[in-house]
């Protein structure tokens, strides 16, 4: 599924916004109707999000049956300045049992990406996919199963609780760097999915604040 939001993401003809100081950089607004500057990407039927209110947020639901569908905000951000990815999630349950270093495994409960794009070299589009794994410890990663240009970080795995909201830090051009071998200056979309298209089995993922900071 990861190559397909990854080339979905050419020609979607929206016109990048963009961020180039060094304060924060809010990519995710769940109060705002309508979610401005997210647009939702469909592969297999459509995952349903939803705003809810969890105590004094609001955070976005995902609901996958048999489905795959991402949300993606395309928003160029400059890693020289904030490099630091943050977000908060959780699941109601990770998909245990599935082999996600196969094609036929590749469904998360919740997953995050940062895309870097190729231009008219669609080809070089990379994608770094942080997720939530039913079945590699945290701190695992591999190729993705479907294309070379995007690689798996499991930061929550089978030894984290469901149920609990979590907050991450991840230094993203750190792990641009650690994933491709390359130096990679600038963020050109962030992506969230939750999908269950090829396990045919439902799945539910949360979503809270996403932000890039300079630490």
């Amino acid at each position: 599924m990861s190559a397909r939001i990854v080339s979905g993401l050419i020609g979607l003809g929206l016109g990048f916004a963009t961020a180039w100081a060094d304060a924060p950089v809010p990519i995710a607004n769940w109060d705002a109707p309508d979610r401005p500057g997210w647009v939702e990407k469909a592969f297999a039927g459509e995952t349903r999000y939803t705003p809810v209110r969890d105590r004094d947020e609001t955070v976005l639901r995902a609901d996958a049956s048999a489905s795959a569908s991402g949300l993606v905000r395309e928003i160029r951000v400059d890693l020289t300045k904030t490099p630091i990815l943050h977000w908060r999630w959780r699941v109601d349950a990770p998909l245990t049992g599935l082999h996600e270093r196969t094609r036929d495994g590749d469904d998360y409960a919740a997953r995050v990406y940062v895309i870097v794009s190729g231009g008219w070299r669609f080809w070089r589009t990379r994608a770094l996919n942080y997720v939530w794994s039913g079945n590699q410890p945290a701190g695992a990663n591999w190729p993705n199963a479907y294309t070379g240009n995007a690689r798996m970080v499991a930061v929550r795995g089978t030894d984290d609780a469901s149920g609990a909201w979590y907050e991450e830090r991840r230094d993203v051009r750190a792990d641009l760097r650690a994933q491709f071998s390359e130096e990679i200056d600038i963020v050109d979309a962030v992506a969230i999915m939750t999908d269950t298209d090829q396990s045919k089995r439902d799945a539910t993922g949360w979503y809270g604040a996403i932000w890039f900071s300079a630490d």
